[in-house]
């Protein structure tokens, strides 16, 4: 057992894949017929580089770390991993998921953020109690950078998606109509795709995106039969406010941060913490006031015709939208820093201050608390008052 853990964790397997898909070491091109040393052998010094490669490869070099330089070989598959490794990141999830929240269904959107903040966490403190490494590079080609020093089991890529994708998937047969075999396959698709960018990106091993895999799938089993429960909860008790804001901001203080190495962790849970605490926050608001933005009429409900004036008006939205979040973000994040440098007599220069807890973690909790909030409550009262919310949720 424990040898086929080690076989999945190995760095050599997540390289034979990438050079399956076209991605190769230059290293290990040159080593192939024709080739100037073994497999995975430094280049010799000051070897030149035939016009053949210069014309039809191209050659990338990381310049923070020396990293081995690499060539692509399969544009499209390249293309479409890296759009596949950008579904994890923060620029999707402040622009695309909210289109849910905007134009089909806040309950699903609710529904999504819950989940997702939940899963995250457990993977973010899982990293930093087991404390596993990424895959070694060489032999992998590593594609990203700013997630390296981070440990690497289990892979919150591939939990997010799983999570994203089957949460949606459970929740929607009672709120819009679909064929669920469609909707299964979409799920699988893109979990898959995310699951096999990590691989391909060279940040996970095999063993990092399995496990990332299941436990999700696990988490979402044995919540799944509390989902409605929880939702009462969320939207109808008076004290659902002062829970979300205090149980996530005792959970980012309390951290388990590695000391004595540099990571990302502990800010981008905080950041995940804080836009979920926002976003149930203001869905209860949204209760309470009586105005939840959700589809009126019988349920399930059709999914909206995909017109030219539909697009148009989701367009819309969609710029309204991520212009409205984006600014929050600027104001809230610009506002809090300034405060707490101010607090803590901290130079405004000092860029590095940022990163110590007690900026850190308030400053990117207040954030996105504001860009939690102003999505789930604002954003819609905004489309309504432009005259672009759509027929559905007016």
């Amino acid at each position: 057992m424990l040898q086929r853990l080690s076989y999945l964790q190995d760095s050599e397997l997540v390289a034979r894949f990438q050079r399956r898909c076209g991605l190769v070491l230059v290293e290990a091109a040159r080593s192939e017929p024709g080739g100037g040393g073994p497999r995975g052998a430094p280049p010799e010094e000051g070897g030149p580089e035939t016009p053949e490669e210069k014309e039809n490869s191209e050659y990338k070099e990381n310049s923070a770390g020396g990293r081995p330089r690499y060539e692509v070989r399969n544009w499209p598959l390249h293309f479409l991993f890296l759009l596949s490794a950008g579904l994890g990141h923060e620029v999707f999830y402040i622009t695309c998921l909210p289109c849910i929240q905007w134009s089909l269904d806040p309950f699903l959107c609710r529904r999504l953020i819950n989940m997702w903040t939940l899963v995250m966490y457990v993977g973010q403190v899982m990293k930093d109690v087991l404390k596993l490494p990424r895959p070694l590079s060489p032999p992998v080609v590593k594609l990203e950078t700013r997630v390296d020093a981070e440990y690497g089991l289990p892979s919150t890529h591939a939990m997010a998606a799983t999570a994203i994708s089957f949460t949606v998937l459970l929740s929607a047969p009672s709120r819009i109509q679909f064929q669920f075999e469609v909707g299964l396959l979409i799920a699988l698709t893109l979990s898959s795709l995310v699951c096999l960018s990590r691989l391909y990106t060279g940040m996970h091993s095999v063993l990092d995106v399995v496990c990332g895999a299941l436990i999700s799938a696990a988490i979402l089993f044995l919540t799944f039969p509390y989902w409605e429960a929880f939702d009462r909860l969320q939207l109808t008790s008076a004290a659902s406010p002062l829970a979300a804001v205090s149980l996530t901001l005792l959970l980012s203080y309390t951290y388990p941060a590695p000391p004595h190495r540099r990571s990302t962790t502990r800010g981008d849970t905080t950041t995940i913490l804080g836009a979920g605490a926002g976003s149930s926050v203001g869905y209860w608001a949204n209760q309470q006031l009586g105005r939840t933005f959700e589809p009126r009429g019988p349920l399930p409900a059709a999914l909206p015709a995909l017109t030219a004036g539909a697009l148009a008006l989701g367009g819309a939205r969609f710029l309204v939208g991520v212009a409205a979040l984006l600014g929050t973000r600027q104001v809230a994040k610009t506002l809090s820093l300034r405060a707490l440098y101010r607090w803590y007599g901290v130079p405004r220069a000092d860029a590095g201050a940022r990163r110590r807890r007690e900026i850190e973690v308030p400053y990117k909790f207040a954030t996105y608390a504001a860009v939690g909030l102003v999505n789930s409550m604002l954003v819609n009262r905004l489309f309504l008052l432009l005259g672009i919310l759509g027929t559905v949720n007016v």
